[in-house]
This record gives structure tokens, C-alpha cells and sequence, in this order.
């Protein structure tokens, strides 16, 4: 698990924050501070890996505290979390290392996004003792555009075939129920909900729970986002 410390003054950006970092696995908040002594104090006595900064805050800034951590060499990676777009404190946060930069207010695909290639990142390095230069490049350099380019397996029981007349039907309805696409597509509703789940899971749909007469219904919207589906159609 990669141990976090989340620095910020809202109380209630700092909640959002734990609670966006709970949905995404392998990390974990060791504490949340409003200031920036208050981080020192608790770098000083946990095993942070990673910091989710704030930049405008009580007394000493964000910027401040990125600085103090490279002045003192401590092995803590730093992303900003903050409504700073100014330039120069973008390029203050760059300029002492921070692997990412996220401007509020921000959507939770762009936060799973930052947290998801740190880890990536962070695993390489753990793992290998010495990498040579294609290695580096795709850990350090490589865009996530260029990684969904990359051809992958559907999970275990689907088919390309059957994924396309279910995304064919979604396109034209844009909202709807497991049921709607069984019945529309002749497919078992067990089926479709498979598919539909896979669907979630690399951000194509989103799911909602609607609450009505009866028992709760999950609903489907189409998020357009096909890019995500072409390594599982090449």
C-alpha cells in the first residue's frame, strides 16, 4: 500500500479527497492536516509515500512545503491539489518536482487518472534494479493514449462480437436499464450485465442507482468515451 498524507485547509475538500483516494486501489490516507507544520510534524513521524498538497493555505503555502521537502531529500512524491492555475505556481510545483497537477475543480477520472500512473510508475521502479532505455521511456514518458493503443484481452466469457451489437444499441438509447438492452438485443439479462459492468469499469458508461416504486434500478448512461474500448476491438 502507498501511504498518503493529504494537506488541506477546507475540511471538506479534504473529505472529497479521502474519499475519491478510497475508490482507487492500493492506496492508503495515513493522516489529514490543515497546515502546513502540521504536515512536517507528521513526515517526520509516519512513512509517507505520497502527498496530495494543497498550494493556498493559513500561514505557510503548498509551494513552501514542496520546497522544504527537497531541501531536506525526503523520499515523499508530491502531487498539487489545488484552484492555484497561476503559471509561475505551476512552474514553482514543477520546478520542485511534483509528478502532478491537478486544478480544482477537477473530476474524479482526471484524479484516478494521476493516482493510477504514480503507482504504475512506482511499482517499475520498486521492482527493477536497473531499467534500460525503452523500459524508461515507457515508464516515465509514454502517454495514456499511447497505453490504450495497446491491444488487450476482453475479460474471461466476453466476445468482441457480442460487445458490438450491445455498444451499438447503447449509442442509439444513451440511457437505459440492463433489461432495456436484453430486450432490445435478444442477449440474457445476465449477459448484458456483464458487459455492462466491463463497460463501467473502463469509464464507457456510468452506472446510477434510481430509486422508484419496487426494488432500486441501476441506469446506464453512455459517456462517449470509445477510445477506451479500442484495445479490446483491434
Amino acid at each position: 500500500m502507498i501511504n498518503v498524507l493529504i494537506v488541506e485547509d477546507d475540511p471538506m475538500v479534504a473529505e472529497f479527497n479521502k474519499r475519491y483516494l478510497s475508490k482507487v486501489d492500493g492506496f492508503q490516507v495515513i493522516e489529514i492536516v490543515h497546515s502546513v507544520d502540521e504536515a512536517a510534524k507528521v513526515m517526520e513521524r509516519e512513512d509517507i509515500q505520497l502527498m496530495l498538497l494543497d498550494v493556498y493555505m493559513p500561514g505557510k503555502n503548498g509551494i513552501e512545503l514542496l520546497s522544504m521537502v527537497r531541501e531536506k531529500n525526503l523520499p515523499i512524491d508530491v502531487i498539487l491539489i489545488t484552484a492555484a492555475s497561476d503559471v509561475d505556481k505551476i512552474q514553482s510545483a514543477l520546478h520542485y518536482g511534483a509528478v502532478d497537477y491537478l486544478i480544482k475543480p477537477f473530476e474524479f477520472t482526471r484524479f484516478k487518472q494521476a493516482l493510477l500512473r504514480y503507482k504504475e510508475k512506482s511499482e517499475v521502479l520498486k521492482q527493477k534494479e536497473n531499467l534500460d532505455q525503452k523500459e524508461l521511456d515507457q515508464t516515465l514518458w509514454s502517454t495514456d493514449k499511447e497505453k490504450m493503443k495497446e491491444p488487450k484481452a476482453l475479460p474471461k466469457g466476453l466476445t468482441k462480437s457480442t460487445l458490438l451489437i450491445i455498444m451499438d444499441t447503447i449509442k442509439e438509447k444513451k440511457s437505459f436499464s440492463t433489461d432495456e438492452i436484453s430486450e432490445i438485443t435478444n442477449i440474457s439479462r445476465v449477459s448484458v450485465r456483464k458487459y455492462l459492468m466491463f463497460l463501467v469499469e473502463i469509464e464507457v458508461l456510468e452506472e446510477t442507482l434510481v430509486y422508484g416504486i419496487g426494488r432500486p434500478v441501476y441506469r446506464y448512461s453512455y459517456q462517449g468515451n470509445t477510445e477506451a474500448l479500442d484495445p479490446y476491438l483491434t
